[in-house]
């Protein structure tokens, strides 16, 4: 993918630049004016043929079956993974109670992340709140008794403890326990502000392994914590998984979207991209 931005005089200099330099079949995705110095500029933002559909292609994942309760009567499981402070349990709260999250599919909540009390009251509240079932697993012998209890579910959301680096012991106790559970999606929760060397250094550490499973998709939490959306695309793509949704606050369950969408509105590839763009 190559995605350039071009400034000059007038909007024909620019966009015969960019041209010049991506190609003929150049896409001129966006212009707006600038300022540079108090000399009012043409900015273009350009794409080489054929981004779009690059992009897409990358970022989307497969649909989710429909229905989501496979015929045994287990429900279609999301876990969460990923290191600490990600946002990993508002994530799941979001996702659990937020209408039409899943469309006509009843969520649950599921947490083996038991070394933080307070992770588990918050989930624990704004599951009451919701009337969305609850539930904990300490140990393997008790998943089948929790899948039980949340037998009226369609979809459920597992949250799990945050992993460090220096209490491998405990996270391979916590990754055997989400194995017994068997996720069929397991979502790396990484924040929009995370440097790229440390994102790409979390998701080999969640790839799936001889011994656990591994990230089936990512998403990028915080997003309203950094300055400009238009890295928050490379980041994604740089990982190389697929994503469903992205966060952006912590309002549950409001600050929760599509991911495709937005990451493609970063790039200026989206109809109703950022405000300060008008369509070229």
């Amino acid at each position: 993918m190559q995605l350039e931005c071009f400034r000059g005089a007038d909007f024909s200099q620019v966009s015969a630049r960019a041209r010049r330099t991506l190609g003929e079949d150049a896409m001129i995705l966006h212009t707006r004016t600038v300022r540079d110095d108090g000399v009012p500029r043409v900015e273009v933002l350009a794409a080489t043929s054929g981004t779009l559909d690059h992009v897409k292609e990358r970022l989307t994942s497969a649909p989710m079956p429909a229905p989501l309760r496979k015929a045994t009567g287990r429900p279609y499981v999301i876990a969460l993974v990923g290191p600490t402070g990600a946002g990993k349990t508002t994530t799941a709260a979001k996702l659990a109670v937020r209408p039409g999250t899943f469309g006509i599919g009843r969520p649950g909540l599921l947490t083996i992340d038991t070394y933080r009390v307070g992770g588990m009251d918050q989930l624990a509240t704004y599951a009451d709140l919701a009337n969305v079932p609850f539930d904990v697993v300490y140990d393997a012998r008790e998943i089948s008794d929790a899948l039980t209890r949340l037998r009226d579910c369609d979809v459920l959301i597992v949250d799990t403890p945050g992993r460090s680096p220096a209490a491998a012991d405990t996270t391979d106790r916590w990754r055997t326990l989400l194995d017994a559970i068997a996720p069929d999606e397991v979502h790396l929760v990484l924040p929009a502000t995370m440097r790229l060397d440390l994102a790409l250094g979390a998701e080999r550490a969640y790839r799936t392994s001889n011994t656990h499973v591994g990230a089936t998709h990512v998403m990028l939490s915080k997003l309203d914590e950094v300055p400009s959306e238009r890295g928050v695309t490379d980041l994604a793509l740089s990982i190389g998984l697929p994503t469903r949704w992205i966060t952006d606050g912590q309002d549950v369950p409001a600050d929760l979207s599509s991911a495709v969408p937005r990451l493609l509105r970063s790039l200026g590839l989206g109809v109703d991209a950022d405000d300060a763009w008008t369509a070229a």
